[in-house]
């Protein structure tokens, strides 16, 4: 009589950015855990491209994970158009992927542009979709992108409570929503926050421009990203940044744009700063794992720019943070937010008055460091019809 053989429960991750692979890491490594479930992992997007710096190495290095697809959707260019035949592009390649793979479950991160047609594809060929940090408000596209996602998803994966229940409103079951906390928390509880030693050794090797003297307290992070609604005011608003971060003349952690349309403009800004004003105390890094940004940030005077992660894990640390221009409008934020215009002097003024006020108290509105369980196990547990009904 032959052994009965429980069919495991295959979950395919796409990692593309990375800000995917940060809040994807604790959950690779719990799924890997689990014998009723099979890890699938799908890159493509800023991870194999160079320019975005070594993505791919990291990953691989750090995770050994079996990388089953590698896909090549990103149409160079960073405008609008390129973004669109992108996106385009990204849903012909990942239905193949997907036809090829087979997976239960897809796991579909937030609201960057390519999750928009891997939750398509995915939806379109009757495979779920699992929804990490829906139900959140936010500015430019990346609003419309994330409750399209939401309406696409069967299963939802919200950072906060207000998130929940947003998807609630949405007219989504309440049975399919899980509040889980962000991911990105679960790689930072466990760091040493303290020793910045491997930051200062990262600089060494990678990254471009002066090697700068990190110590607590006395740095600044600057992570500027396009805002594609306001794609022809790009170049005038990082300008404004520029002209802040001279005023305020402080060593400097500057980690590069992402791919969204617009980034050329930033791009050739800080270019042109670099070249032209030669700054003697800013290093530029085109992406920094977590293991060294966590502690960058933890220990950093103030962070600024419009990255959720002056939002996110800042809150989880309490270091301050400048919001600066409407990226983030909306977004739920803890006390240690200021948001400010794409202004010179109002930045540098924010930027003096939350040093000066100094460290707050961690805040876990998104999250206390322990989602990837809570994730794992509700793909391991949850019921899933792929038919939906509105619920109102």
């Amino acid at each position: 009589m032959g052994v009965f053989k429980l069919k495991k429960r295959k979950i395919c991750i796409v990692l593309t950015t990375r800000g995917n692979y940060a809040k994807m890491k604790s959950v690779i490594k719990e799924i890997q855990k689990k014998p009723d479930l099979e890890l699938q992992v799908i890159i493509g997007g800023m991870v194999v491209l160079e320019k975005y710096g070594r993505l791919l190495q990291t990953i691989k290095d750090e995770t050994k994970i079996i990388v089953d697809r590698r896909i090549n959707f990103v149409i160079e260019g960073e405008s609008l158009a390129t973004m669109a035949k992108s996106s385009g592009l990204a849903v012909s390649e990942f239905s193949t992927a997907f036809e090829d793979l087979k997976p239960d479950i897809v796991l579909v991160i937030a609201d960057r542009f390519e999750c928009l047609p891997i939750a398509m594809a995915a939806a379109y060929m009757n495979i779920a979709v699992a929804h990490v940090e829906g139900g959140e408000v936010s500015g430019s596209i990346d609003e419309s992108i994330r409750h399209a996602i939401t309406k696409l998803s069967h299963v939802h994966l919200p950072a906060s409570i207000d998130a929940a229940n947003r998807i609630e409103k949405m007219g989504e079951n309440p049975k399919s929503i899980f509040h889980v906390g962000g991911t990105s928390m679960d790689v930072i509880r466990e760091l040493n926050l303290e020793d910045l030693d491997p930051a200062r050794h990262y600089q060494t090797e990678y990254g471009m421009g002066s090697i700068i003297d990190i110590l607590p307290k006395k740095y600044l992070i600057l992570i500027q990203h396009p805002v594609t609604t306001e794609y022809e005011d790009n170049l005038g608003n990082i300008n404004q940044t520029i002209e802040a971060v001279k005023l305020l003349n402080m060593p400097t952690i500057w980690v590069m744009p992402n791919m969204d349309a617009g980034a050329n403009s930033i791009n050739k800004a800080v270019r042109r700063f670099r070249e032209v004003d030669n700054p003697k105390n800013i290093h530029f890094f085109k992406s920094l794992p977590i293991e060294f940004y966590a502690p960058l940030l933890k220990n950093a005077a103030c962070i600024l720019g419009n990255s959720s992660s002056g939002i996110r894990e800042s809150a989880f640390l309490g270091t301050p943070t400048v919001n600066i221009g409407t990226r983030q409008n909306g977004r739920e934020r803890g006390k240690n937010v200021v948001d400010v215009a794409y202004e010179t002097a109002a930045i540098v003024s924010a930027v003096r008055s939350q040093i000066d006020y100094g460290c707050y108290e961690p805040d876990y509105l998104f999250g206390d460091g322990h989602a990837a369980t809570k994730i794992v196990d509700v793909l391991s547990n949850c019921s899933i019809s792929i038919q939906k009904t509105i619920t109102y």
